[in-house]
C-alpha cells in the first residue's frame, strides 16, 4: 500500500491543478492524497509559499517539488 500524501497548494493555483491531474490516475489506484491549502495557516504559507505545488509524504517528510509526472510520482513513493 502507498504511503499516505500531502499535497501542499492553494485556491487559484494553475500548477497546484496541474499537480493534481497528475496525481488523480495514482489515486484512483489507492494513492490517499490530502489537499493542504497554504492559505488556512502563516507558518505553511511561509514555509510553501513560493514552491507550491509540492507533495509531501507524510511517513518520512520527504517532499517532491513541481515540476513532477506520475512517473516521477510513483519513483518517490517507492
Amino acid at each position: 500500500m502507498p504511503p499516505e500524501c500531502q499535497l501542499f497548494g492553494t485556491l487559484g493555483c494553475h500548477l497546484c491543478e496541474l499537480a493534481e491531474a497528475e496525481l488523480m490516475p495514482l489515486v484512483e489506484h489507492g494513492l490517499m492524497v490530502e489537499l493542504v491549502d497554504i492559505a488556512d495557516s502563516q507558518q505553511l504559507f511561509d514555509s510553501y509559499g513560493l514552491r507550491i505545488p509540492v507533495l509531501r509524504r507524510v511517513d518520512t517528510g520527504a517532499e517532491l517539488g513541481w515540476p513532477f509526472d506520475a512517473e516521477q510520482v510513483v519513483a518517490f513513493l517507492r
